[in-house]
């Protein structure tokens, strides 16, 4: 059987139609298939690669600590070094009330992890997240996602959580002192790249101080550059409860992680002790990796540059009969596109011509722009020309 034939065969897929390109080498920006066929990764792997994919300081970091040694045992038993650096330097990184990091293994994890230290701080039990919001796919993550289409099947969920439209200010009101937390994106992703409007996350962090309601930042998918900031709530001048951050926290190896100031965090030591347990959350390789990808965030300089090219991509493809409207945060861009029905044959093409793109959960004709940060200007270049392109080729 061919390698596409045991996909197909052997693998739990979460789709019927998965993109299906059999990849044998990925460098930067570029996927290469078993032919050699080369594609323009536009996602970074759903914001995971933000400076591209097996960055040789990366891999340098990873090899060294392979060397020492892998697992040990269960996470916060055994004083490992890259856990404890990684951790230092996410602090140091974010304001002085964020001073004590979680690590687990994803996005989901860490949402999970986050509510439970909310509710265990506050006693109270209600959790409010938002319309059209992805938190992840675990049984809680689940019961506050703001979409009833990934949800009904699985029902019952969690209880006590009520769900209110974003950039609705009147809506905050249902934050009262009953609410443990409030779990929010800055930027709704899955969404299809919905920016809050002025003073509406403002509003939403008064609310929370005004009812000692925890506010839950979701930072996985903005988190690390990706708007031009390296946390994305940095935008709006607040400062979360609680931070959840994944994806590029790892730089491709897997890596989640809840922020909270000590006070808080400290609830999950008693009443009762090891209040959240993870066997592989903070293994000590994607440690590193992390760390090393940072250092290339920070040296490089290369989120100063994220507004710049994001606008450079915008301003190529906005003019085109098949774009109806972008939204964009720095280099993340949800694009429209005027006629749904042809969603598939658009795919198909970008396949077709070396591209890599992908479609919003919540919005499904919109797809979404996220190269890795790393992304040059003649790179910019050639991906927008093969952009319009699949675009003429849809439409002809």
């Amino acid at each position: 059987m061919t390698e596409r034939e045991l996909f197909y065969r052997f693998l739990g897929l979460p789709g019927t139609s998965p993109l299906g390109i059999e990849i044998s080498k990925a460098e930067g920006l570029y996927l290469y298939d078993p032919s050699g066929k080369r594609y323009i990764d536009l996602v970074s792997g759903i914001c995971v690669s933000n400076i591209g994919h097996r960055h040789p300081v990366v891999l340098e970091a990873i090899r060294e600590q392979i060397d020492k040694y892998l697992y040990l045992n269960v996470y916060g038993e055994i004083i490992q070094s890259p856990q404890v650096r990684l951790a230092e330097k996410l602090v140091k990184l974010l304001p002085h009330e964020l001073d004590q990091v979680y690590f687990v293994n994803s996005g989901s994890e860490a949402i999970e992890g986050a509510v439970k230290l909310a509710k265990r701080a506050t006693r109270r039990t209600c959790v409010v997240s938002f319309k059209n919001a992805y938190h992840g796919s675990t049984q809680g993550a689940l019961s506050i996602l703001g979409n009833e289409c990934l949800k009904s099947a699985f029902r019952p969920l969690i209880p006590g959580g009520k769900i209110i439209p974003f950039n609705d200010s009147d809506a905050l009101e249902q934050i009262d002192e009953r609410t443990a937390c409030v779990v929010a994106e800055t930027i709704q992703a899955e969404a299809g790249i919905i920016l809050p409007d002025p003073g509406y996350i403002k509003a939403l962090r008064d609310r929370c101080t005004k009812t000692g309601t925890l506010l839950v930042i979701d930072d996985v998918q903005m988190g690390f550059g990706r708007t031009g900031k390296m946390f994305s709530f940095e935008n709006y001048g607040i400062c979360p409860d609680i931070l959840v951050l994944a994806k590029a926290l790892g730089f491709g190896m897997p890596l989640g992680a809840f922020i909270a100031p000590k006070k808080i965090m400290s609830m999950l030591t008693h009443d009762p002790e090891l209040g959240h347990i993870t066997t592989f959350g903070g293994h000590p390789v994607s440690c590193a990796a992390s760390l090393a990808g940072l250092d290339v965030m920070i040296n490089s300089g290369v989120i100063n540059h994220v507004s710049e090219k994001g606008l450079q991509i915008e301003k190529k493809i906005e003019k085109h009969p098949f774009v109806k409207e972008i939204r964009r945060t720095g280099l993340m861009l949800g694009i429209d596109i005027s006629n749904p029905e042809l969603r598939n044959k658009f795919s198909e093409r970008c396949n077709q011509n070396g591209l890599i793109i992908d479609w919003f959960l919540f919005r499904p004709s919109t797809f979404r722009i996220a190269p890795p940060l790393v992304i040059s200007d003649d790179e910019i270049e050639e991906a927008c020309g093969l952009i319009l392109k699949s675009m003429d080729e849809t439409l002809a």
